[in-house]
């Protein structure tokens, strides 16, 4: 199946529910009346892409309808998929995939970093580039032997300390072996952490910090969001961006929730890059983000004769 037909598999909730809300709408006719506009902004907002924005792109649309003469809804919806597309943040391929780069994985326990993390290894080896995996969550019990597989089934090194060891000096460690291995791309997984915990927060920022002047690659962290989180990955986001400057985020579990649209609401509040969607728990489910595949997924084909 190709990356397209991922996509509108793992946002099938999401889309099915924005469809039934529209389909009433469009039931009783396409006029662009009021009744119509506010319909169209409850089903933006109950696909968890926030109030703030639901707002902005309904005005933004109502106004460019009533400029370019739009006939009907059906026009407007089609529209909007250009709108949510062009509200994203621009990618950064370099985080992943272009030149030698380090990527500390983090997020609150449960958000699938470790999973992540291992996937893309497996991802990158495939595509010929040399990495290195980090096993810096040393205090829940099957992280590291977890992360072990993956190194595993990716056929690539991975450096890790007993349970309970200091995270930073895993994370040098781990540095110091990429480097003596030449690998262009180093993975490191961290602990989870509670986002509203200053004390666990400031620990993390330490971590980072310590990556950031060891390595001499490009340090990039990266955020890992559950998408059935809902707007509370939107909160996580906040306090992880704020405490640690992040680079991008990975949303997981889209196939598991109808608020799909939470992918959207942090890449525009906060201006940063989706760089990878988890669409299933498959090897292959957790795909690079494309801005106009996503919209076209989230909001599905609407026209007079098959809504």
């Amino acid at each position: 199946m190709g990356l397209f037909g991922r996509f509108t598999e793992g946002l099938q909730r999401s889309r099915e529910r924005f469809k039934e809300q529209m389909n009433v709408l469009l039931d009783r006719g396409p006029d662009l009346d009021d009744e119509f506009w506010d319909g169209l902004e409850e089903a933006l907002i109950l696909a968890d892409i926030g109030g703030a924005l639901a707002s902005e792109l309904v005005l933004d649309l109502r106004d460019t309808a009533t400029r370019r003469a739009l006939p009907d809804a059906y026009a407007v919806l089609d529209l909007l998929k250009e709108r949510i597309a062009d509200s994203f943040s621009e990618p950064r391929p370099e985080v992943f995939d272009e030149g030698r780069s380090v990527v500390l994985f983090v997020g609150i326990n449960g958000a699938g970093k470790t999973t992540t993390c291992g996937k893309i290894a497996k991802q990158a080896r495939d595509s010929g580039r040399s990495v290195v995996l980090g096993s810096a969550d040393t205090f829940r019990a099957a992280a590291i032997e977890q992360l072990e597989v993956w190194a595993k089934r990716a056929g690539v090194e991975i450096c890790a300390r007993e349970r309970g060891a200091d995270p930073a000096s895993v994370c040098y460690d781990t540095i110091e072996r990429a480097e003596a291995l030449d690998a262009d791309l180093v993975l490191i997984d961290t602990a989870g952490r509670l986002h509203t915990s200053a004390d666990l927060m400031r620990e993390l920022g330490k971590v980072v910090g310590v990556v950031r002047k060891r390595a001499d690659a490009p340090v990039h962290t990266v955020l890992v969001i559950d998408a059935t989180t809902g707007q509370n990955g939107l909160n996580q986001a906040r306090e992880f961006h704020s405490a640690l400057d992040l680079d991008g985020v990975v949303v997981t579990k889209l196939d598991g929730t109808a608020k799909g649209g939470i992918a959207l609401a942090v890449s525009h509040s906060l201006g940063l890059p989706v760089l990878k969607l988890g669409v299933g728990e498959g090897l292959d489910d957790l795909k690079p983000f494309d801005a106009r595949e996503y919209a076209d997924a989230l909001i599905g084909s609407f026209d007079a004769r098959s809504a």
